[in-house]
């Protein structure tokens, strides 16, 4: 039965006299709307109508169209991964030195220790490629395509906590509120597939044993951008996207009408109000009717060859891991999806560390490096950029007891190593040098905005063009900082 208030609002709606009275209010605040935020009204005019990308975007030509983002969640030691040492095991057990440290700031949980003593790897370092890079035994198939890496050693951060680092990797930015980084490519470039969203999300089943960070939402948030360029999280059970099957007892062409009638009652709001969030909704419920047909398609691994599970690995049939994960992200890609972001967490090994980081490696390595090697057999590796890393590093001090068998190490943000792979990336590259003790950078630093930017150069962006006008200031992905690595170009 229909509520008769609706029915008198409705009546009241059509009413001469009530339609300019709504048209006057609804002027008068399209005209405030367009003063206080003129790209409300431009919105639409300014977009590629294809590809929804803005117009004059990219800036230039570029060589990579798609990013997947493999974030490793905790901080993974560089120490014990990529940054060999060796004369490290001279100085086992040894107090850092002060004039390693300079009185550098560490955080409230190594901070009261009475000793601050030296941890090397326990761990063998081989070299590998054309170009001898040194790498752990922990990490025997990234040794299989480290000609087609960049490796860069010298990454480092503003943040010394978990929070504000990866806040500030994802969104350059450590104050919450920030666009995402994938919610700024979406922004700049649009999609390249109608059906399915530009940004995706996934979020990896834990390795390790010690308690995981914990992973936010607004990670990858689209911040103060429309919420139409956030991030689609893709789950590993039930629905892949909540919300996304009909009710019970709803088929399809009543599903079609419902929206249909939603839609014309939002584009009225709209009109009346001029708020681009009533857009952005409809059109996130005409993806969200697509996605019912593309995401079980997507989903359905059956069609994959035994040779490419073989490729990822054992796991890559369970739905959540990280292995699966890495083959979802070349489906989507392959897809026309602008943006891949993985997060594996796990990496935050304040203490057991040889025994987690050994998990979490075994988990990762495989499925990572196999993921370069499947985007190269298929040809997509040439316009697909690939960055694996985590927020921050790890101490070379230990954090706790340091025995002969066990160590943990804790935050470090002046300098970690990251990869990168693919469009745009000069492959078979090792990039930075760090100190003896893998705590200070020597040679060609790599700011965190640095990395940012030279992500935006590989997708033909110029990073201090693409901005967005917030709160009387036009704001960007690197704030006010970051140059190009132009050594990592190819």
């Amino acid at each position: 039965m229909t509520d008769p208030h609706f029915e008198c609002e409705c009546r009241q709606a059509l009413t001469r006299r009530h339609f300019f009275g709504r048209t006057a209010t609804g002027i008068g605040a399209a005209a405030l709307a367009s003063l206080l935020n003129p790209r409300l009204f431009s919105a639409s005019l300014d977009r590629d109508p294809k590809t929804h990308s803005l117009i004059g975007l990219p800036h230039f030509a570029p060589k990579a169209k798609r990013v997947i983002f493999l974030h490793q969640s905790g901080g993974p030691a560089q120490i014990d991964l990529f940054d060999y040492k060796p004369q490290l095991h001279t100085r086992q057990g040894t107090e850092l030195p002060d004039s390693v440290r300079m009185g550098q700031r560490i955080t409230g949980m190594t901070s009261g220790q009475s000793s601050l003593p030296v941890a090397s790897t326990m761990f063998k370092f081989s070299q590998h490629g054309n170009n001898g890079a040194w790498l752990s035994e922990l990490l025997p198939y990234t040794g299989k395509v480290v000609d087609d890496i960049a490796i860069v050693r010298t990454v480092n951060t503003d943040a010394i906590n978990h929070d504000p680092a990866i806040t500030f990797i994802q969104s350059g930015s450590q104050q919450h509120g920030r666009p995402s980084m994938g919610a700024w490519v979406s922004y700049g470039l649009g999609s390249e597939n109608e059906n399915l969203p530009s940004f995706v999300v996934m979020v990896s089943q834990t390795s390790g044993l010690n308690t995981d960070q914990p992973l936010f939402s607004r990670l990858w948030g689209s911040g103060f951008l429309p919420s139409s360029y956030q991030g689609v999280k893709f789950r590993s059970s039930g629905d892949p996207v909540l919300f996304l099957s009909d009710p019970p007892g709803m088929e399809r062409e009543g599903r079609r009408e419902m929206l249909d009638s939603v839609a014309e009652l939002n584009r009225m709001r709209a009109a009346t109000f001029g708020d681009p969030e009533i857009e952005t909704r409809i059109s996130q419920y005409e993806m969200a009717f697509r996605m019912q047909t593309s995401v079980p398609e997507l989903m359905d691994f059956s069609k994959e060859p035994e040779h490419v599970f073989d490729l990822y690995g054992p796991e890559a049939r369970k739905p959540g891991t990280y292995a699966s994960h890495c083959l979802l992200a070349r489906r989507l890609i392959e897809r026309g999806v602008r943006f891949v972001q993985l997060y594996k967490r796990g990496w935050d090994q304040h203490n057991d560390l040889p025994r987690d980081i050994a998990l979490q490696a075994k988990a990762t390595d495989q499925p990572s490096a196999d993921l370069i090697q499947d985007l190269k057999q298929r040809g997509l590796l040439d316009d697909t950029l690939v960055i694996w890393g985590g927020e921050f590093g790890r101490t070379v001090y230990c954090q706790g007891r340091l025995t002969e068998t066990n160590y943990g190490r804790d935050h470090h943000p002046r300098c970690f190593t990251m990869w990168m792979a693919g469009g745009g990336i000069k492959p078979g590259v090792v990039y930075g040098e760090t100190d003896d003790y893998s705590y200070n950078i020597v040679k060609d630093p790599v700011h965190v905005h640095d990395i940012q930017a030279t992500i935006l150069q590989c997708l033909g962006i110029d990073h201090t063009r693409l901005t967005y006008k917030f709160q009387g200031r036009y704001f960007r992905l690197t704030d006010v900082a970051g140059e190009v690595v132009k050594p990592l170009l190819a």
